[in-house]
Order: C-alpha cells, then sequence, then structure tokens
C-alpha cells in the first residue's frame, strides 16, 4: 500500500514536470548590451529566464566569428538572445533590465568597447515587441534622467551563437570576468547613469 502511494506521488510529479515543460510559453528576446559576457551574467540571474545564448546579429556576413565581428566591417552586434517564460517574468520587465545594463547616451558603443559592434540596441522579434520596446524608450525620455538616447530599436535578423569558449564566461571565468568588468569600468558608470548598483 505504501509502495503504491510512492509510486503514485512519483508518477504525479512527473507528470507535473512535464505539463510544466510541454505548457510553459517560451519566448525570446535579442538584446546588444556591449560585451555580451555582462549582458548574459545580467539575464541569467533572473527567475523566469530559461536560457541564454551570446552571439552576433544584425550583420549581413553569414556565420561570423568573434574575430571577425570584434575587429568591425560586418555590422553584427555582439549580442545575446534570451529564452524566457512569458508567465513568469514579462518582456517589459527584461527591457527595464536591459536598460539598466547600459548607457543609453553612448554613441560609440559601450563603456570601455566602442565600435558599431558593440552599441546597445534592442532587437524586437514581432510587432508586439516593437510596441513595447518604442514605449519603454519613451517613457525612459519622458523620466527626464537623459536629454538624449541613442540606443537603437530594430528588427531582428538572424541571430548567431557565439563561439562555445564564449558561453556562460563569467561562470566559467569568474576571476577573469570580474577583472575585466572592473578595468571596463561598466558598473562604476551604470552606477553613475542610474545612481544604484546594476540589478
Amino acid at each position: 500500500m505504501r509502495l503504491n502511494t510512492v509510486c503514485s506521488a512519483i508518477f504525479a510529479g512527473i507528470l507535473l514536470f512535464i505539463s510544466s515543460s510541454v505548457f510553459a510559453k517560451i519566448e525570446t528576446a535579442i538584446f546588444s548590451a556591449g560585451c555580451f559576457w555582462c549582458a548574459e551574467d545580467a539575464f541569467e540571474k533572473v527567475p523566469g529566464v530559461e536560457k541564454v545564448l551570446s552571439g552576433y546579429t544584425g550583420g549581413t556576413v553569414k556565420n561570423p566569428t568573434y574575430q571577425k565581428v570584434s575587429a568591425g566591417g560586418t555590422g553584427h552586434y555582439e549580442s545575446i538572445e534570451v529564452y524566457f517564460d512569458s508567465d513568469k517574468v514579462s518582456y517589459s520587465k527584461l527591457l527595464d533590465i536591459f536598460w539598466r545594463n547600459v548607457d543609453p547616451v553612448d554613441t560609440e558603443g559601450q563603456f570601455c568597447d566602442k565600435g558599431q559592434q558593440y552599441k546597445a540596441a534592442i532587437f524586437y522579434n514581432d510587432a508586439e515587441q516593437k510596441k513595447i520596446a518604442l514605449q519603454s524608450k519613451e517613457n525612459l525620455k519622458r523620466g527626464g534622467r537623459f536629454k538624449v538616447i541613442t540606443t537603437a530599436i530594430l528588427p531582428a535578423s538572424e541571430f548567431y551563437p557565439a563561439e562555445e569558449y564564449h558561453q556562460h564566461y563569467a561562470q566559467k571565468n569568474p576571476t577573469r570576468y570580474h577583472y575585466y568588468r572592473y578595468r571596463c569600468g561598466r558598473d562604476q558608470r551604470l552606477e553613475q547613469l542610474w545612481g544604484t548598483p546594476k540589478p
């Protein structure tokens, strides 16, 4: 009798897991926020985010590599693709996190990384994301913190995952990651811009 109860409980748990996996509404969002190691690290900590990939988007060259993109000329941005459960975290919330992790007035790139490949941008996947992204930018303007916001809002194009050694870089190489982040002045500038440490 006890065995049957245990088996029933296990079976119910398996069904619940399968159901939540099958019916979860997974969507994607693409952001460029300068160094993709830093952007990836910021979004991986968000409840409701299932996966984050570092990569390249917005360019014209097929199958770009880190060497080509970082050298400039491919038109790609260092970017992240965020897979999120929209029942747990909204696209609007992801946009709030994005803004708090960029310098929206930098016309040359982000923090110590300069060049088109490091500029901040929001890439929308559909009309609804475009609408929400434009509204979030307008809300930021109305807030009066920034006179001009140079962050672009662009239609999404093919996203190419970066090389494996770039994925989850902060987790795999914490010392190098934090050293880079400090030397780049990212957190110092974010605090100056937003008045609080990064979320």
